[in-house]
């Protein structure tokens, strides 16, 4: 390694012939369709945040991501995005519910899988 290897991401992607991949591609890779039972453990770690099917999960990931306080307060404040309580546990592990995950660490934010809007 030399001294102007200083960039994190240039190491880990220099296999994809040193094409650092932007935000959105790096949170492709960490988006998928999960049970409630996958997420119930991170739920007891406080780690999940759910948000309206109205919202778009990567640009939730992306705000996230950049570290968007406006925006993530914004939805916060609308109830657009919640920690989720044990109401909704109980709920979803009852109904065996699945979701849409993106995982933003140390977050996991989740959409319940029906219309969901993750382009």
């Amino acid at each position: 390694m030399n001294s102007k290897s200083i960039d994190p991401d240039s190491m880990n992607y220099g296999m994809l012939q040193n094409q650092i991949p932007n935000s959105s591609q790096k949170l492709e890779k960490y988006v998928g369709e999960v049970t409630w039972e996958y997420l119930e453990p991170h739920f007891l770690n406080d780690s999940l945040i759910y948000i309206d099917n109205s919202l778009c999960i990567k640009s939730v990931g992306n705000a996230f991501a950049q570290d968007d306080k406006k925006k993530v307060e914004e939805w916060l404040k609308k109830g657009d995005a919640l920690k989720p309580g044990q109401a909704h546990a109980k709920y979803w592990k009852e109904a065996n519910s699945t979701f849409i995950a993106l995982v933003v660490s140390p977050f996991v934010i989740i959409q319940e899988k029906g219309n969901n809007i993750i382009n």
